[in-house]
Formats: C-alpha cells, sequence, structure tokens
C-alpha cells in the first residue's frame, strides 16, 4: 500500500456486493474499510432475499398443511399469529447480519459505520466528521424499492417490499403492482397465508422476463390458489377512504375497474443509491441514476469502481458479489475476467413452483435469428416428483443443434433454483448434452429430470 492512502481499499456499502469484495480483497493481500449507513449485510439481507425466502418457506409449510387431511388429520389454522412468522423471518435476518459483521472482522476489515461522501477520488468523508483516504473506492451501495407518481409509499397502506417484509398483520386485500420475481413471490406468500390477492402486470405475462411456458405454469398454479391475475393492465389511480383503499385499474380493451384493498404493494423496480455520494464532484459518469463502468467495473475516474445495483446489471445479489470479487482482483493484479459473462448468471423466482433460468430463451434466439432445438422433460416423469406430489413442472435445455452447446435452460418446479445449477455447470465447464444424458443420477432424484432432459435431446429419453 502506498504511504500516502489509509486504506488500498475503501468499500461503500456492507451488502452481498461490498462485503463479498472486502473479504475477497482482504485474501488478496488488500488492506480494506468498509462504510455502511445501516446494516452489514444490506438490503438482501436485511429486508430483502433472505426475510422473504424465510416467509416463502413458512408460507409453503402453512398452505402443505392441508395435504395432511389424505393422512386423516385434521389442521385448525384459525390459529395462526402472523406476528409469529414474521419474528421467524426477523430472526434469521438479524444471524446472518451478525454474521457478516463475524466475517468481516476474521478478515480484518476496518468497519465504519456512518455515511459515506466523496470528498476527492481518494478520500471519503465520514458524515462530514471525518476523511479516510483509499488507493482504490468500490461503489457499492445497492438501491431501494422504486415510486411511482400517484402511489408514493407511506409503508401504512401502499408499501414497498420493505414494507411488505416488515408487516406484523397481514392485510384481508392486497392488490401487487408488478408481476416480476418480487411481486410474484409476495403474491405467493400472502396467497399461501389467505390474503385475497391480485396481481396486475402491464406486460402480457407475469415473470415476462422468463420462459413463458414457465410463466403460464406459475399463472396456473396461482389461480388454483386463488390469485386473481390481470395482465396487460396498468394502475390509473389509488385513493385512501377511511382505511381503505380504492385502486383503479384500466385493461387491455381500455375498461376500468376499481378494486378495494387493505394494502397496495408497489413492486415495479428499483432506484439505485446513487445520491448523496458526491459523484459529480469527481467526475464520475450517472445515467438515469447508474453509475456508467467499462472492463473491472472501473469507472472513467482511474481507481474508481461499482458494482450491483448501482450500474446496469441485473438486479441480483450473486451478480453483484462476483462482479465485487471481479473488481477487487483487478485492483490487486490478480488474473480475472473483464465483465461477467451474462449467460452465466442464474435467474431464480422462489415462488412454488419455482421457476429458473439462464441463458438464451427461445425469444432471444428466434429474434436473433440463432439456430436452436430445445429438449424439454416434464416433471411427471421424474419418480421422485410423482412420489412428493411435485410432479407440475419442466426441464427445457436450448442446444445449438449441430454442436450441442448448452444456449440456456429454464426449468420450472419443484426446486428448480437448485437444479438449475448442474446445466449451468455443464455449460461453463463446455460439456456437452451427451455428458450429463450418460451421467449416472441417483434415483429417485429430481435431478433425474436433468438427465432425461438431456437424452431427449440425443433423442433417448427414458422415462417418456
Amino acid at each position: 500500500m502506498s504511504k500516502s492512502f489509509d486504506y488500498d481499499l475503501i468499500v461503500l456499502g456492507a451488502g452481498p456486493g461490498g462485503y463479498v469484495a472486502a473479504i475477497r480483497a482482504t485474501q488478496l493481500g488488500l488492506k480494506v474499510a468498509v462504510v455502511e449507513r445501516d446494516k452489514p449485510g444490506g438490503v438482501c439481507l436485511n429486508v430483502g432475499c433472505i426475510p422473504s425466502k424465510a416467509l416463502i418457506d413458512q408460507a409453503r409449510i402453512f398452505h402443505e398443511a392441508d395435504m395432511l387431511a389424505a393422512m386423516g388429520v385434521t389442521v385448525d389454522k384459525s390459529g395462526l399469529d402472523y406476528k409469529l412468522v414474521f419474528q421467524k423471518s426477523r430472526a434469521a435476518a438479524n444471524q446472518l447480519s451478525k454474521g457478516v459483521q463475524f466475517l468481516l472482522k476474521k478478515s480484518k476489515i476496518d468497519y465504519i459505520a456512518g455515511s459515506a461522501a466523496f470528498e476527492s477520488a481518494h478520500r471519503i468523508s465520514i458524515d462530514g466528521k471525518r476523511t479516510i483516504s483509499g488507493k482504490h473506492v468500490l461503489i457499492a451501495t445497492g438501491s431501494r424499492p422504486a415510486e411511482i407518481r400517484g402511489f408514493e409509499f407511506d409503508e401504512k397502506q401502499v408499501i414497498s417490499s420493505t414494507g411488505a417484509l416488515m408487516l406484523e398483520t397481514l392485510p384481508k386485500r392486497i392488490v401487487i403492482l408488478g408481476a416480476g420475481a418480487i411481486g410474484v413471490e409476495f403474491s405467493y406468500i400472502f396467497s399461501a397465508f389467505g390474503v385475497e390477492v391480485t396481481l396486475v402486470e402491464m406486460l402480457p405475462s407475469i415473470l415476462p422476463q422468463e420462459d413463458p411456458e414457465a410463466s403460464e405454469l406459475v399463472a396456473k398454479s396461482f389461480a388454483k390458489q386463488g390469485v386473481r391475475i390481470k395482465t396487460l393492465t396498468k394502475a390509473i389511480s389509488c385513493e385512501k377512504n377511511k382505511g381503505v383503499l380504492n385502486i383503479t385499474l384500466e385493461g387491455p380493451d381500455g375498461a376500468r375497474e376499481t378494486l378495494e384493498a387493505d394494502k397496495l404493494l408497489v413492486a415495479v423496480g428499483r432506484t439505485p443509491n446513487s445520491e448523496g455520494l458526491g459523484l459529480e464532484k469527481i467526475g464520475v459518469q450517472v445515467e438515469k441514476g447508474c453509475v456508467k463502468v467499462g472492463n473491472y467495473y472501473e469507472t472513467g475516474v482511474s481507481g474508481v469502481y461499482a458494482i450491483g445495483d448501482m450500474i446496469k446489471s441485473p438486479l441480483l445479489a450473486h451478480v453483484a458479489s462476483k462482479e465485487g470479487e471481479v473488481a477487487v482482483e483487478h485492483m490487486a493484479g490478480h488474473e480475472t475476467v473483464k465483465q461477467i459473462d451474462p449467460d452465466s448468471i442464474p435467474f431464480a423466482t422462489y415462488c412454488e413452483p419455482q421457476v429458473a433460468s439462464f441463458g438464451k430463451n427461445e425469444a432471444m434466439l428466434k429474434n436473433s435469428g440463432t439456430a436452436y432445438e430445445k429438449a424439454v422433460f416434464p416433471y411427471r416423469g421424474i419418480g421422485k416428483a410423482v412420489a412428493v406430489e411435485k410432479s407440475d413442472g419442466f426441464v427445457k435445455i436450448l442446444f445449438n443443434p449441430k454442436t450441442k452447446e448448452i444456449l440456456g435452460s429454464n426449468i420450472a418446479g419443484c426446486e428448480a433454483t437448485e437444479l438449475i445449477h448442474e446445466i449451468l455447470l455443464a455449460k461453463k465447464a463446455e460439456l456437452t448434452l451427451e455428458d450429463i444424458a450418460t451421467m449416472i443420477h441417483a434415483h429417485p432424484s429430481l435431478s433425474e429430470g436433468i438427465m432425461e432432459a438431456a437424452r431427449a435431446a440425443e433423442g433417448w429419453a427414458i422415462h417418456i
């Protein structure tokens, strides 16, 4: 480290991008400080993916309790105390936040609580009271739920994803705007606990970025649970009237209807936390809130990097973590990739049934004129799926018809978010579909569906 700097690296933000980057940097011999104005772990750990997955699992247990009737067991659900569900989710978040604190301390990283702002490219002010300097600075300050005009958050009736996670009592009726992963996951949580849910999406399908067949499977499952889905529909207004929300929607034919609800969850995206950092002072370029970066996620200002929700990349914790690793490896002179390969990023939605994917989907391949073939194997052909009564779903693999190179994959069904990684690893390792098809898979296991899909691509699936 140059004697003119306090640190080799100052990381702004202790979310999954920031804290992972900080730890990786210390492994590479850098002296590191992390500045965080909230709790270690960031949005994901405290008010995002971790507590939401705790809620999803408890929602699944509550919903599937009805299956005990087939064993002659009667379950009285009337005693549900949602506050206890909420407390379990907070316990998980708090435990892991403390775990991040432990990891930072173990790695001898200086953790500084406070708000950071650039005084210069290499000098950071903490709450305007003290200044630290770093040879490199990594901006990993994350994002917050996006607001839309006329539907501003009050976190009482009109709530963000953060507000939804912090509910201690369930509403009777909720309208959810936005059917991406966040909106769909909360639709599952609330409906599983008996809330009347209406899910509204402006595009033609829910989970619009996913495979249409996967979206359709989730939509059918949600309909069975009683979720009302309104696609090609936009929200026009929201009026508060004596504790009740009157939400006016406009459908594809222009017809309008007004719904009554106790809560409105707005889940239409996220906004980067780029304000107040002094980026304009040091010449970092920002476009629509996102920081512009080049190779290794370095900005146009030498020594200043940005990752995660701060830049134009998928808003996923694992993406931020990997970008952070790439950035600090470059800082340390360690050989690394210039950018993450977008086709190597797994996407996951944790409703029931789960949805997971990576790489190119059929629409992308068709639009680009890329030749492809697909192999699809249904969950109903997987012995384990039938045995555990989870036979709705499919494994789809898209591949080059000549080389059999894997171009992408979509899985919808039980444990899809775990299963997707076998196919992704095969792609990363440049394995062929024959390699998957001929590898012995444990029986009975859900992963046999991946083997069978690969065999289908080779023309010899057994169980269909």
